[in-house]
């Protein structure tokens, strides 16, 4: 297979998606097949805070709110040091809105930012998070409202890809090789 994301070619693919949509494997998996590839968790990088750490729907909300900004900051950073050292930056994390998009982009100047929304559905997420190690599965109850403002704000921004009916491995290999001309976001 021919790789089109290459390290001469500085990239930053981001994969969001809600809860369940594949993310965490599907980065993995895109890292494991790009020959020099940094794999960045949005959701390891946010537990690095310990003491007073606020999850992004906590409260107090405000609180909740600087530490998403923080993490996404780190994430941003880590992209750069690792695209400038020629490795091509996979940044798995829930990107709900336009603003926290746009924000990605600021920090990212000089790179060209692939955007990929994973979309099997719902359903779909739900299911996966059964076949989850019951130590890995969570509890989130807001996928209507987070489908609904994710399409509202980033409905035509980047790729929405629904890979409902594919495997975690054919949906890597998809994006490794389509993400360069269906996910570029203008910067």
């Amino acid at each position: 297979m021919a790789v089109v994301i290459t390290a001469e070619n500085p990239k930053c693919l981001i994969v969001t998606g809600m809860p369940g949509a594949g993310k965490s494997t599907v980065t993995r998996l895109v890292a494991e097949r790009l020959p020099r590839s940094a794999r960045l968790d949005g959701d390891f990088v946010s537990r690095l805070v310990v003491g007073g750490r606020v999850g992004a729907l906590g409260e107090p909300a405000d609180e909740a709110a600087r530490q998403v900004e923080l993490c996404n900051r780190n994430l941003c950073s880590l992209a750069n040091n690792f695209s400038d050292a020629g490795f091509t930056p996979v940044i798995d994390w829930v990107i709900p809105d336009r603003g926290q998009l746009d924000f990605f982009v600021s920090l990212l100047p000089a790179r060209q930012v692939l955007f990929v929304v994973l979309a099997p559905g719902i359903e779909m997420c739900r299911h996966r998070n059964t076949l989850r190690d019951p130590r890995e599965r969570f509890h989130f109850d807001g996928y209507e409202d987070l489908e609904a403002a994710m399409k509202r704000e980033l409905g035509d921004i980047g790729w929405w890809f629904d890979t409902s009916a594919l495997t975690p491995e054919e949906t890597a290999d998809r994006v490794i090789r389509e993400a360069p001309g269906r996910a570029r976001v203008c910067q």
